[in-house]
């Protein structure tokens, strides 16, 4: 399906990243693994190469723009075409409450979950202006789109990037670029873990409540992902796809 495209999954080394840039290369694209964590990122281009694909790691670090300008330049170097981008670097913060924040703590979030998206749209869009096409997928949270206690200002940015994501589809269609965002729900990576044991309980617990009653695997998303970057997704604009075992609902 990707045969002789290349794209760029910003955040890729663990998690939904890690698990999007496998499932673009088994379906035949050349990826850029980006991340700060050198280490597991080029654990992750190793995983792709050692299974016949293509891919190398490039260090990232969102919340400095001349780091995502040149990470994109270097990616296009690398293989040609940014086709599609995949925008998945976030921070989190343990669970509180909202008068228990602090201003620092808000400008960390912020830094990274809506300034570091918006910065990677903008250097990717750049390059796809360029080309003349290309497909953008931000990863939000089923958070943008319910209310989530303890969790207020990470749930702020996460609408910040739907919001993003739609003016910026409105904006750049015409130009034959896509733009749309992924929201997931509960799914199992070290960031939740991370997060569920501050607030003192499991997944596996906090999953229960969902009428699918477990939480997702990676790959789940990450099928997800490639769809929306996929010619099957071409009249798919603007949209905010919520995968969350019916928890919204």
């Amino acid at each position: 399906m990707f045969e002789g495209k290349a794209g760029v999954i910003v955040g890729g080394t663990s998690g939904i990243g890690k698990a999007t840039a496998l499932a673009f290369a088994r379906l035949g694209a050349a990826v850029v693994v980006s991340g700060r964590r050198a280490n597991e990122g080029q654990q992750v281009a190793d995983e792709i190469a050692g299974a016949g694909g293509k891919a190398v790691f490039l260090p990232v670090d969102v919340a400095d723009e001349a780091s995502i300008a040149a990470l994109i330049d270097d990616s296009v170097r690398q293989f040609g075409s940014l086709d599609f981008a995949v925008n998945n670097a976030a921070r989190e913060l343990p669970a509180g409450l909202l008068h228990e924040r602090t201003a620092e703590e808000c400008d960390a979030i912020l830094s990274i979950n809506v300034r570091g998206v918006f910065l990677g749209m903008k250097y990717q869009l750049v390059q796809m202006l360029k080309q003349g096409n290309g497909a953008i997928v931000n990863i939000a949270s089923s958070s943008a789109h319910k209310a989530v206690p303890y969790a207020a200002l990470y749930t702020a940015t996460k609408n910040a990037i739907v919001g993003l994501t739609q003016a910026a589809a409105v904006e750049y269609i015409k130009q034959g670029i896509r733009i749309n965002a992924m929201s997931p729900g509960v799914v199992d990576t070290e960031t939740l873990q991370r997060y569920v044991a501050g607030a003192g309980y499991t997944v596996a617990e906090m999953a229960a409540g969902y009428p699918i009653g477990r939480a997702a695997d990676p790959d789940e998303i990450a099928q997800a992902i490639t769809w929306l970057c996929s010619p099957a997704a071409s009249f798919v604009v603007g949209h905010s796809l919520v995968a969350d075992g019916g928890m919204s609902i």
